[in-house]
């Protein structure tokens, strides 16, 4: 058989059969075989970067239990993917890319010239550090084994990107049958990570014991655990209060002892919680400086801290946690179910001054701007209250509204660009969830943010999916001309001087797709009301000329509890 269709069929039977593309002459056999084969849906893009946010998106909404293809040719098709791959690398997301490589004949190897063949890349080298696995396949004989290593090795444990590289006569080989069907009826070995031990639950226990004012932190480590939301369920009917940090945020349903996001840009009440719990148990995050604020001993100034991880290097590297476990989020929620015997001296009034903190934080701190960001994020919940629906955003000062404003219902999630914090992630990770969910899907982005990837309208239109873009235009970089007004006194170079943006909503139109602005409250209020009824592509464009900034914020050095502005009173 023929190895690019081997690989097809390989890929068919483990039912990774959603390929993202941008064609070159590279790995034409790949999507030759792919499109013979009938089964798998190949998605033509108009970038190699949107191909890996596409694919992103696939895993992302089946909680990493799907995996996608993200495919480019060699040389700039390989280096286009890497922040893409980055994205799934930092935010733990599993992800199969291939490219295309010159013929093996082609290949400098060993001599020191910086090329041999055209468009050959050393793409291995340049992934390495983004992968949890990459190789090139120099003979056809190992094409089958790396791919069922690869694929392996991506679902396994704390899941990650992988890449295959494969050269063009290697695709074009021919790999024995009996080989093929060796590698097809192989279960791929999965295994799902470090359980959580004896000493290490007597040890929580004991602390929990004498915790009056316990609070448990939710990371994206524990965002897809199966078990995590009837864990945080019980937690919430016995008064055990909860907080998550941006990526945690993603799947935790807003329920009476949810106290929302912690970190620099987090809620008021969750970093409040922080500060002042006497025992902080940390499942799934790493604790880094947007969660923690710059001054490290003065987190969580009260508590003694539990840190739970699946990666051993993540415990202890920036907070000295008194117990630290390596064990999957899923062992965590599976072993210690919250009873009201584990926490014996809960004071009852903990959760009542928190949620004192939260009503005090309650407030509409955009009330000097003609559109406020949590009004337009207020009305989404209203207007997508228990439906089905997925929030994709974008990197900037709209994703932090975002982030301290939607409040999820039951099936809802949110997706953010975290550890990579990719301006242009949105729209394209928005196209692989669409097709792999058919609820609807709202992008969240800015204008910045929507320039980088916005060739993509155009396969948005070609898909026809349910996709509601809402672009909040602030004709400006925001966030960075935020750190402008703060430490550079206001020089904009770049976010306002030499920066520029179209009309959203003409350039929609011109992709052949409906689109609306807004520029006051009352029109942002007509155009949000029309987004729940409305089935496939749609763009929102939401005038807030000079909104700069996000309220509340953490300024460098500041404790977590300092944020400005500061609440009177």
């Amino acid at each position: 058989m023929k190895a690019s269709d081997a690989l097809a069929q390989f890929l068919i039977a483990h039912r990774v059969q959603t390929c993202f593309e941008l064609v070159g002459g590279m790995i034409t056999h790949l999507l030759d075989s792919f499109a013979e084969s009938g089964k798998i849906n190949i998605i033509s893009m108009h970038h190699e970067q949107s191909a890996a946010f596409a694919a992103e998106g696939v895993a992302r909404h089946t909680k990493g239990k799907t995996i996608a293809v993200a495919m480019g040719t060699s040389g700039p098709g390989a280096t286009n993917l890497i922040t893409g791959i980055g994205s799934c690398w930092f935010d733990s997301i599993p992800c199969l890319f291939i490219t295309g490589q010159v013929n093996t004949r082609e290949l400098k190897g060993d001599r020191s010239i910086r090329q041999q063949g055209f468009q050959e890349l050393d793409t291995i080298e340049v992934a390495r550090s983004l992968t949890k696995y990459a190789v090139r396949v120099d003979s056809p004989d190992d094409l089958l084994p790396e791919l069922y290593k690869a694929l392996s090795v991506s679902l396994s444990g704390r899941q990650g990107p992988v890449l295959l590289d494969i050269p063009n006569d290697v695709q074009r080989a021919d790999i024995p049958d009996m080989l093929v069907d060796k590698w097809l009826n192989l279960p791929l070995e999965i295994s799902t990570g470090p359980e959580i031990g004896l000493n290490d639950l007597k040890n929580l226990e004991n602390l929990c014991k004498d915790a009056q004012r316990p609070l448990i932190c939710i990371g994206g480590g524990a965002r897809w655990a199966v078990s995590m939301d009837d864990w945080l369920l019980a937690a919430d009917a016995l008064g055990i209060p909860y907080v998550s940090t941006l990526m945690g945020h993603e799947r935790v349903i807003a329920r009476n002892n949810y106290f929302n996001m912690i970190g620099s840009y987090g809620n008021r009440e969750a970093n409040w919680a922080v500060q002042n719990c006497d025992l902080l148990i940390v499942v799934g995050a790493r604790l880094d400086v947007r969660q923690t604020g710059s001054d490290v001993e003065d987190f969580a100034r009260q508590a003694r801290i539990v840190q739970i991880d699946i990666d051993p290097s993540q415990l202890g590297n920036r907070v000295q946690a008194d117990l630290n476990i390596c064990a999957t989020a899923e062992s965590f929620f599976r072993a210690c179910p919250p009873r009201a015997v584990a926490f014996p001296n809960l004071d009852k009034n903990w959760t009542t001054e928190l949620s004192k903190q939260r009503d005090r934080a309650q407030l509409n701190e955009y009330v000097d701007w003609e559109i406020s960001p949590s009004e337009i994020f207020k009305k989404l919940n209203h207007n997508f209250a228990n439906q089905l629906v997925d929030y994709v955003c974008d990197v900037g000062n709209h994703q932090m509204w975002a982030a301290q404003s939607l409040r999820l219902s039951p099936d809802q999630a949110v997706h953010y660009s975290g550890g990579m914090g990719a301006m242009g992630f949105a729209l394209p990770t928005a196209l692989g969830i669409a097709l792999q969910s058919r609820n609807k899907v709202v992008v969240i982005t800015g204008d910045g943010s929507l320039q980088i990837n916005i060739q993509e309208l155009d396969t948005l239109n070609r898909l026809g999916l349910d996709v509601t873009i809402i672009v909040m235009n602030n004709l400006v970089l925001g966030m960075v001309k935020n750190f402008q007004d703060m430490y550079f006194d206001g020089r904009d170079q770049s976010t306002r001087k030499g920066y520029s943006s179209p009309s959203f909503t003409d350039i929609a139109r011109a992709y052949g797709i409906e689109a609306h602005r807004a520029a006051n409250a009352a029109e942002m209020d007509h155009v949000l009301n029309l987004i729940a009824d409305r089935k496939g592509p749609l763009l929102f464009e939401i005038m807030m000329d000079g909104a700069t900034e996000c309220r509340p914020r953490l300024a460098f050095g500041s404790k977590l509890d300092e944020q400005f502005p500061q609440l009177n009173g």
